[in-house]
């Protein structure tokens, strides 16, 4: 039967660069505060789009679609990256 070959067994699919830990660090926190701020941001027009009946326009549709978006990624990707920058590396596995 023929074995599975994965990404590791081929030399170089994956360069390494040496990187320093500050700068891990230092983009970890950049990530977190992005993340944190992206997150209340985007909450605050969704929570004002959804009270204020003025704002419920056609126009103000695209806006809230784009905060909607920003939102969800923010929330899903800003955790995920900044737990790796921590880590210095990928902690999800090949799977993740």
């Amino acid at each position: 039967t023929p074995q599975k070959m994965t990404m590791q067994d081929v030399p170089g699919a994956f360069p390494t660069v040496d990187v320093p830990d500050h700068a891990h660090y230092t983009i970890g926190v950049v990530i977190l505060i992005v993340g944190i701020t992206g997150t209340l941001g985007n909450f605050l027009v969704i929570y004002a789009f959804c009270r204020s009946r003025s704002l419920q326009t056609p126009a103000n549709t695209f806006i809230i679609n784009l905060a909607i978006s920003d939102f969800l990624m923010s929330i899903t990707q800003s955790p995920v990256f900044f737990t790796n920058s921590l880590h210095k590396r990928w902690i999800f596995g090949e799977k993740g």
